[in-house]
């Protein structure tokens, strides 16, 4: 008698169960992720530069934050994304997929609130460069996605057994 709490491969006498298969969008997740760090370090080198010559340090220091929390706050959603999928194998993968990913989500936001309320009245950044910086960080991540996306090569019908 098989025990229903086991997968099938160990009801059948087998010790390992077979590989998990990810979904097919892994590697579209991976990729929009890797470009979107490539970004982001991009952007908080151009943004540095540009903050140094709008108000020197303090435009240097609001230039490198604003891109910084624009490229994690953002990195966060495809990442948490990509986590998830671990889990595919998993009786209850739907459930810990939506807790995982709305989880990332309040932690983003949270983490802006947090931020935007520290950071708001410091005399050593400028906020008007950080403010353009997390909207830069904001606008590279969306054209990313959407690159990512449309240059993709995912069948109409996946993740078929």
């Amino acid at each position: 008698m098989s025990d229903p709490a086991l997968p099938d491969s160990h009801a059948a006498g087998q010790d390992e169960p077979g590989p998990v298969r990810m979904p097919t969008s892994q590697p579209l997740l991976v990729r929009a992720l890797r470009w979107g760090i490539i970004a982001t370090v991009a952007l908080i080198v151009l943004f540095a530069g540009i903050g140094w010559l709008v108000s020197e340090n303090r435009g240097l220091a609001g230039g490198v934050l604003g891109a910084a929390i624009g490229g994690v706050l953002l990195g966060i959603t495809v990442g948490s994304i990509a986590f998830a999928n671990r889990y595919i194998a998993s009786p209850s993968y739907i459930v810990v997929f939506f807790v995982i990913v709305l989880g990332a989500w309040l932690l983003k936001f949270i983490g802006f609130i947090v931020a935007a309320v520290l950071l708001r009245d410091q005399p050593w950044l400028d906020p008007t460069v950080m403010f353009f910086g997390i909207i830069s960080g904001v606008l590279v991540s969306i054209v990313i996605d959407v690159l990512v996306i449309a240059k993709s090569r995912i069948p109409y019908v996946s993740d078929a057994a």
